[in-house]
């Protein structure tokens, strides 16, 4: 295992850009930006039994989403942890929720904690597979 990258390193930062090009491609309700930041075999799953197992079907899905239940909303998620696996290979949590329009905070029934294995190709890291946990679960 690789130790964990110092909190200021660039390799840390780059590790952190991913859910913050998650949250950005969220806030501009951007199913085709959402789904690039995963890797073309990625898995998504979430409560209500989705399990997503390609970055195709992951489009599909946010496309119907933003158009429907997602529609406005904004996401959030902070680092909890970032942990290098390999040198290609991170898992990063994270703790956030989905903020509906006009919330500035998240609500404790949409707080969600997140694992995310990442991996990096060429030079961006991509999400190889993530979940979500409700915290009041």
């Amino acid at each position: 295992m690789s130790a964990t990258p110092p909190p200021n390193s660039p390799e840390a930062a780059a590790l952190r850009a991913v859910p913050e090009r998650i949250v950005a491609a969220w806030a501009a309700q951007d199913a085709d930006g959402f789904a690039e930041v995963f890797t073309e075999d990625a898995t998504l799953i979430l409560p209500g039994d989705i399990y997503l197992t390609s970055r195709q079907a992951i489009r599909a899905f946010m496309t119907q989403a933003f158009a429907g239940p997602f529609k406005g909303t904004r996401v959030t998620g902070e680092p909890v942890s970032v942990r290098p696996l390999a040198a290609d290979v991170a898992v990063l949590v994270t703790q956030g929720g989905v903020l509906a329009p006009g919330d500035t905070e998240v609500t404790a029934e949409r707080a969600i904690r997140a694992t995310w294995v990442l991996a990096r190709q060429g030079s961006d890291w991509r999400i190889a597979s993530y979940q979500n946990t409700p915290i009041a679960a």
